[in-house]
């Protein structure tokens, strides 16, 4: 942008406007290349060429029985000028050769980067499910550890079956134990049940005999009243 700027203060002011557009002006260079007409130093060598021609067909054309050195000489002249235009289009010959090689070369890299790049995409794709698996085979390890860690904290097998028997017969005997207090319970039940019959027997019994012997001590002594009212009669008369 600088030297841009630094050119065109120099000379005249730079146009906002062209003449012709970007495709046109790649069109025109590549006609100028192609058919050499324009050089930055002298005649164009088309142009030298062409006038090397003509001036050789003139020559033979005149009718002169001399102008045989006069044509050797223009044919010379004419085939130093095609010599003269061949070598630079033999050099960018050599150069389009070169830039066509060094085209495949590039196409044959990317190619090979392409391909690479899919490789590593794909190696990429292979190792995020490596990734994955080996997370889950980690998380399973963890969980495995975690229940072995649980495992350990117990008493072995052997120990918890033998506190399992012990208490299964610890069990058992309180079971038998309970039978017989209930045994033992019902037979008590049966002889409180028997001794509040009796007693309630010899109550009946009591009070009958109370009863009895009330109404004994009446007789007696009724029949002493009954005695001692005749004595006294007696003793009247």
């Amino acid at each position: 942008m600088i030297k841009a700027r630094r050119v065109a203060g120099r000379g005249e002011e730079m146009s906002a406007h062209y003449a012709f557009s970007p495709a046109e002006d790649e069109v025109i260079i590549k006609q100028r290349l192609l058919t050499r007409t324009t050089t930055t130093r002298g005649e164009p060598p088309l142009k030298k060429l062409q006038k090397r021609f003509t001036a050789f067909a003139t020559e033979i054309e005149k009718e002169s029985d001399n102008n045989s050195a006069e044509c050797e000489k223009f044919y010379k002249a004419f085939l130093q000028e095609i010599a003269t235009f061949e070598l630079p289009l033999l050099k960018s010959k050599a150069v389009v050769d070169a830039n066509i090689r060094e085209k495949e070369s590039f196409i044959e890299l990317q190619e090979e980067i392409e391909s690479q790049i899919c490789q590593a995409k794909s190696d990429i794709e292979e190792l995020k499910k490596q990734l994955e698996m080996s997370r889950v085979e980690r998380r399973h390890k963890e969980e495995c550890e975690a229940v072995r860690k649980l495992v350990a904290s117990w008493p072995p097998r052997s120990e918890t079956e033998q506190l399992i028997t012990d208490l299964q017969a610890e069990i058992a005997d309180l079971e038998a134990e309970d039978v017989s207090c209930v045994r033992m319970l019902d037979l008590r039940r049966k002889q409180f049940s028997l001794l509040l019959h009796v007693v309630e027997e010899l109550q009946n019994t009591i009070t009958e005999d109370d009863q009895r012997n009330i109404g004994d001590d009446q007789k007696l002594s009724l029949e002493e009243l009954s005695g001692g009212a005749g004595s006294d009669a007696m003793a009247l008369d």
